[in-house]
């Protein structure tokens, strides 16, 4: 490992990232303790966290990238290793998405209005599917956690966005497997817990970068893994955050958001 690398950014890094995965779980607290979904403040949050992804990655993430991974690399010219290794953070997360199932893909969000409106009459949906679904999130988040954790190595600045970002994505995600689970059980703190675990899957992630990477590391290595992420982060939000924002059916909120989401990553970077 760099030992320009202290324990205290590694402590730091694990903790933005556990943070960020146990959003999932403040979704399913969201999920029995309102009423109604607030699809316009969702629309906005999802958004913003695409404004935010989409600018790093591309302002900052792959110029840095650019600017460290030497003339040369692996026998490919540096620039052109970076520019594969962005499209390789793409082609990772998309296979994920398409080993999953559409049933139990983690893009169909549910909305509180599902839970609160079941009658004692009504059939309740399978176990199988929160479990479902809370497994192909679990899978999902994991080179999430990579990436947060990575971009947590490489400076607060940007990693603290990034964490936030993906935090506000988990947010729907804990309410989709919260309320299946639910529907199965009628138990909330089973739902709950349930949500709560599928988001550990992200500091799983960061612990298996801490191994399998930092051992490595260089600046070449970061070069590449930093585009690496910005890959991962650009597919999230155009197949995941964007739709999702969409489908709750304020488009404008979702835009505004976006350009809120750049602006505000563009003033922070300008200011630090």
């Amino acid at each position: 490992m760099n030992t320009a690398l202290s324990l205290s950014s590694v402590v730091m890094a694990l903790v933005i990232t556990f943070a960020a995965g146990m959003a999932t779980g403040l979704g399913a607290l969201i999920a029995f303790f309102c009423r109604r979904t607030n699809t316009r403040l969702l629309s906005f949050a999802l958004g913003l966290s695409a404004g935010v992804m989409v600018y790093i990655s591309f302002m900052e993430l792959m110029p840095e990238a650019m600017a460290s991974v030497g003339d040369t690399i692996f026998g490919l010219p540096g620039n052109a290793a970076v520019v594969v290794a962005f499209f390789l953070g793409i082609a990772l997360i998309a296979a994920i998405d398409w080993l999953i199932p559409d049933p139990d893909n983690p893009h169909e969000l549910a909305s509180l209005e599902d839970m609160h409106a079941r009658s004692d009459n009504a059939p309740r949906t399978t176990h199988r599917t929160g479990i479902m679904v809370a497994l192909a999130i679990t899978i999902h988040n994991f080179p999430e956690g990579i990436a947060t954790f990575v971009s947590a190595m490489d400076g607060m600045d940007v990693a603290l966005p990034i964490a936030c970002a993906i935090a506000i994505h988990n947010i729907p995600e804990g309410i989709a497997v919260s309320v299946p689970v639910y529907y199965a059980t009628g138990s909330r703190k089973r739902a709950m817990a349930i949500a709560a675990l599928s988001g550990l899957s992200e500091p799983v992630g960061a612990i298996f970068a801490l191994i399998a990477i930092m051992p490595f590391w260089t600046p070449h290595i970061n070069a590449l893994i930093l585009a690496v992420v910005a890959g991962i982060m650009v597919y999230i939000s155009f197949d995941e955050l964007l739709p999702s924002a969409e489908r709750y059916g304020h488009h404008h909120m979702s835009i505004i958001g976006v350009v809120a989401g750049m602006a505000i990553m563009a003033l922070s970077l300008l200011l630090l």
